[in-house]
């Protein structure tokens, strides 16, 4: 199980973060966001992948982002149809991760997901609000028991520390945790230390959950 952290926007912090060698750090380019970033990243360690978040931008502006930023991954939170996720692995290099994010509430369809399977990498969970992401809420994980897909996905939707408990119990394809606004000292500013903590108290839980879901 990978972690991603996400909405990032200050160098000095970008590279505090860093220290930690998160599988994944997020960079939300949607202007709306008050993690809004329009900045320089700081040279980082190959090995985490640097993640662009649109909401309903344009193919374009997405591969231009690519260039400039040197990304190995795109978050797709808006409502980006199957045919724009095929336009976008089409325009961009194959080996750029393409994350799907969906909002979910209580009447979510499992169902309308599979057309996107052969067009994203990944499927990304988060919880249904007023914004697109970074709600600082979680959602009622009981109804991921109807997720059938065997394509892995990130959890997302407020989760600390204190849902450690409940990410053990789950059974599921979970292939990243995706975190944000509880480790914040203000929108964009992540705390380190807290990250650390978190990644250390995760880190057994991670291991009996893999081996719980490969025994399935």
């Amino acid at each position: 199980m990978k972690l991603k952290i996400c909405g990032m926007k200050y160098p000095e912090n970008i590279l505090e973060v860093g220290s930690l060698l998160p599988d994944y750090m997020g960079f939300i380019f949607w202007e709306k966001s008050a993690r809004y970033f329009d900045g320089t990243i700081p040279e980082l360690i190959k090995t985490i992948k640097k993640t662009g978040v649109f909401v309903n931008e344009t193919v374009e502006n997405i591969a231009a982002k690519i260039n400039k930023y040197d990304l190995q991954a795109v978050q797709l939170h808006g409502k980006e149809s199957v045919d724009f996720c095929a336009s976008l692995k089409e325009k961009i290099d194959s080996k750029i991760e393409i994350i799907k994010v969906f909002s979910v509430g209580e009447d979510f369809d499992f169902e309308s997901l599979k057309p996107f399977e052969a067009v994203c990498d990944y499927f990304l969970f988060d919880t249904k609000g007023k914004l697109p992401g970074g709600n600082g809420t979680t959602f009622d994980w009981k109804i991921l028991e109807n997720y059938k897909s065997e394509k892995p996905f990130f959890l997302s939707g407020g989760i600390g520390i204190e849902e450690i408990p409940a990410i053990k119990n789950l059974k599921l394809p979970i292939y990243a945790i995706d975190v944000n606004s509880k480790f914040e000292i203000e929108p964009g500013l992540k705390n380190k230390n807290l990250l650390r903590k978190f990644q250390k108290t995760l880190k057994p839980e991670i291991l009996n959950l893999k081996q719980e879901y490969n025994e399935l």
